[in-house]
């Protein structure tokens, strides 16, 4: 996949209005959710606009190489995957809601790939921080086998170091919209969606 970078700085969001409510409030309800579904460009749309998500990131996670690079991950065999790493309020939006938009943007049943990107780092697979999220991801993924009736690629497993993706890869669906557009659907990544996924493709919006 070849990625031509703009130039703009990276901003992220803002977790929460100062004053709405106590530090220790804030916490309890902050939360991480780590998702490999492919290119990550392609992953952030989906949550951005839900409530209770204060920021998305690309980056990359799952090998041991340190401060990788996008160069270094695109060759493959680093172990990494490019995942979109997603900060919400708990309280507003649930570990299961996040699950639901994941796997109708996926293709789930691809094995070290995701559309027209193939290799490892593209694979789909859920990071989990905690074992509410391991299990009530591997609930997930038996709900969707039970649903399909057959196997489903996508790993679970532990969350490791996350490594921010270089700038210009943040929010670069926003930042290069003809761009990004037009590698989606020479991708064919919105097609087989559909096929998969019916009406479902792309998940739903919560409110």
């Amino acid at each position: 996949m070849i990625r031509l970078p703009p130039l703009r700085p990276f901003t992220l969001s803002v977790l929460a209005a100062a004053g709405l409510a106590s530090p220790s409030l804030q916490a309890q309800s902050s939360a991480e959710a780590t998702f490999a579904g492919g290119c990550f460009w392609c992953m952030e749309p989906p949550y951005d606009n839900q409530p209770g998500v204060s920021a998305t990131i690309s980056g990359y996670i799952g090998g041991e190489l340190e401060n990788p690079t996008y160069e270094e991950i695109s060759q493959g065999g680093t172990g990494h995957a490019e995942v979109v790493q997603i900060e919400y309020d708990s309280e507003q939006i649930s570990y299961e809601q996040l699950l639901e938009i994941f796997w109708r943007n996926i293709d789930p049943f691809a094995v070290d790939r995701q559309f027209c990107d193939v290799g490892d780092q593209y694979r789909s697979a859920i990071f989990y921080h905690d074992e509410v999220q391991r299990e009530l991801a591997e609930t997930s993924k038996a709900e969707m086998e039970a649903r399909f009736d057959r196997e489903i690629a996508t790993q679970i497993v532990p969350a490791t170091t996350f490594w921010p993706a270089e700038e210009y890869h943040q929010d670069y669906y926003q930042k290069n919209p003809v761009r990004y557009k037009f590698y989606r659907y020479s991708c064919g990544r919105d097609g087989r969606l559909e096929e998969v996924w019916g009406d479902e493709a792309g998940g739903p919006t919560f409110e």
